[in-house]
């Protein structure tokens, strides 16, 4: 069977649940971003030296599949849906990774090369957040999805800081010298 099928001619595609809809409509948006974050991901393993964050990355991976697979079935209900349970193992992991980094105040992302891929993830996270949203407000969305993406933008963000500070340059904004322009 080739990967080509020649349905998006026209603009359209066809959902896992068998659907076709516009390439255009947010459902697909919303899939796709996290399509989008998922190759980034994968890049970002690349540059990750401690074996736990790759696994890490790894792991949300296959859970992104998940995700994209639930938000691309509308008429039958995905049978590996993102649960409670993927959402607490992600918060579980945001808490770890705080404990072990020192923040105190807004940080200057990218100081690294690894810790700058994660932050560009955690920028698409945030998107794909944002297409979710939307799309709730048009149709139900499981709540257990749209709380997955939130919990994931913050594991890429403390995950950044971790290596940033493990390499010792996690960096903090510095309040300007001048004060601002007056309004």
């Amino acid at each position: 069977m080739s990967i080509t099928t020649k349905t998006g001619d026209q603009g359209t595609t066809s959902l896992y649940s068998g659907e076709c809809i516009g390439k255009g409509e947010i459902r697909v948006e919303s899939y796709g971003t996290l399509d989008e974050l998922d190759a980034h991901i994968g890049e970002a393993r690349h540059y990750i030296e401690p074996e736990e964050i790759r696994q890490i990355l790894t792991d949300l991976q296959n859970r992104l599949s998940r995700s994209m697979g639930e938000l691309a079935s509308i008429s039958q209900t995905y049978p590996y849906p993102i649960c409670l349970k993927d959402v607490d193992e992600l918060t579980a992991l945001v808490y770890r990774f705080e404990a072990e980094v020192d923040l105190s105040g807004f940080v200057i992302p990218g100081m690294t090369l690894a810790s700058a891929k994660l932050d560009i993830c955690r920028t698409i996270a945030r998107r794909a957040e944002r297409r979710i949203a939307e799309l709730a407000q048009k149709e139900p969305v499981p709540p257990e999805i749209q709380q997955f993406v939130n919990r994931l933008s913050d594991l890429f963000y403390i995950m950044a800081r971790r290596l940033e500070q493990h390499c010792g340059v996690l960096t903090y904004k510095t309040k300007p010298d001048e004060p601002g322009c007056e309004r």
